[in-house]
């Protein structure tokens, strides 16, 4: 596995740019450009279980299985991959999860002047590379629209 990093400054309040990064509404914002209609079915706290799903168009919704492996208020969240979710149907132990499973997926929020450095981390196959360095600089910018805007609205 590969670790890809990415960053975005954003003009805002670090407490501001953590909750639109984990409200559920503005969750599904900014995460769309990696697959329409994503969500997530769980909390982020220490310890617990996570879903992160799309629909598939199959009329189920498929995705990960996670953990949230640590949970520093406004400042670092740690999420572990564990498996997929394909058809409703959970895998945490064929050869397909195996290859990845215990990737790690690592946001870090840093305050500066009034101002939030957002640094994402996450470990990914060389299937999902192109896919990452393609998406995740989209994504930052739609999370940093959101937490800039009026109460974290996009339009």
């Amino acid at each position: 596995m590969e670790r890809l990093t990415f960053s975005i400054m954003i003009n805002a309040p670090r407490e501001k740019v953590w909750d639109t990064m984990l409200g559920d509404e503005t969750y599904r914002k900014w995460t769309e450009v990696f697959m329409p209609g994503s969500y997530f079915v769980g909390d982020w706290s220490q310890g617990s279980k996570i879903l992160f799903l799309a629909p598939d168009g199959k009329g189920n919704n498929s995705g990960m299985v996670s953990r949230i492996k640590a949970n520093r208020l406004h400042e670092f969240i740690s999420i572990e991959h564990l498996g997929f979710i394909e058809n409703g149907i959970e895998d945490t132990s064929s050869e397909a999860v195996k290859a990845w499973a215990g990737a790690f997926e690592n946001y870090t929020l840093k305050a500066s002047d009034g101002s939030t450095e957002v640094l994402v981390e996450l470990d990914t196959t060389e299937e999902h590379k192109e896919m990452f360095e393609s998406t995740w600089n989209d994504a930052l910018k739609i999370l940093k629209t959101l937490s800039e805007g009026s109460n974290g609205k996009f339009s």
